[in-house]
């Protein structure tokens, strides 16, 4: 059994993420995503999918990268 990294819960079945040669682990998907996953700087919430970027700042949609002044974004297609 292993302990959160997020909220500290000992967990007989938890996971590992290896994320930029750092290896965390996990009892849940939810305190990945807490952890892990960036924040779009317009909406605060947490992106969890591919988003869209500029300028290496990374915003959960096209909406709040407009909203934040964003003309020229990148869409890893």
């Amino acid at each position: 059994m292993a302990r959160c990294d997020q909220c500290g819960n000992i967990y007989d079945k938890s996971f590992e993420v290896k994320m930029a040669e750092k290896t965390y682990t996990f009892d849940s998907f939810e305190c990945a995503i807490q952890k892990l996953a960036p924040t779009c700087p317009c909406c605060n919430c947490r992106i969890i999918g591919h988003g869209v970027e500029q300028d290496e700042v990374i915003y959960c949609c096209a909406h709040c990268a407009e909203e934040e002044g964003a003309t020229k974004l990148v869409d890893r297609a």
